[in-house]
């Protein structure tokens, strides 16, 4: 008996402990079934050119379009038509402004003795047109069944957004706001340096 009552805390301690490193397994959380890792690969980069900008960039816009790009194929000697369709939700950001490469001799005259400088620049245009990757995504792409998938359709999607955005642009009147602000900004800073300033557009 006293033999027993000696080992008696030893049993509980063992027990205790066997009951204790069942329950942390028990409530361990389950590893999910499917695990899914993204690796990004640097490739090397690429310089293909280098071009000097000499433009003056004084208004952009914020544009965005739902363009529904649908290509028919016809299937069983004309028989059937299948459609591939692409539905892009599309935003994108046009930069108008003047093309200072552009402008001529004679293009900036200065009267010293009345302060005065007259700038003849040419017409404002839209100098780029991108798409915001971040607001641009695909809605919808449906290939019907005997229809054959194309890859290029979303780039085509893309490339008609840009192209549609920048003439929607200059249809909401961005020329004439990027010539108003080419005009404050020579005039400001011919006032800043002590001129009065005439701004012309040919």
């Amino acid at each position: 008996m006293r033999d027993l009552a000696a080992s008696l805390p030893l049993v509980l301690l063992t027990a205790l402990g066997t009951a204790a490193v069942t329950a942390t397994l028990t409530a361990r959380p389950t590893a999910p079934a499917t695990v899914v890792t993204t690796t990004v690969r640097p490739t090397p980069d690429v310089l293909r050119a280098v071009r000097a900008l000499s433009r003056l960039e004084t208004v952009s816009f914020h544009m965005e379009r739902v363009v529904d790009l649908r290509e028919t194929q016809s299937r069983a000697f004309g028989m059937v038509e299948a459609e591939d369709a692409i539905l892009l939700v599309a935003a994108a950001d046009v930069i108008a402004g003047v093309d200072l490469d552009a402008m001529r001799d004679g293009d900036v005259s200065v009267e010293a003795a009345r302060r005065r400088v007259t700038f003849t620049l040419p017409h404002a245009t839209v100098l780029s047109s991108h798409l915001d990757t971040s607001r641009t995504f695909v809605h919808t792409r449906n290939t019907d069944l005997l229809a054959r998938r194309q890859e290029q359709l979303e780039s085509r999607a893309r490339a008609e957004a840009e192209r549609s955005l920048g003439a929607a642009a200059v249809e909401a009147g961005i020329l004439a706001r990027a010539e108003e602000g080419a005009t404050r900004t020579l005039t400001g800073l011919a006032r800043a340096m002590g001129f009065d300033a005439e701004v012309r557009f040919r």
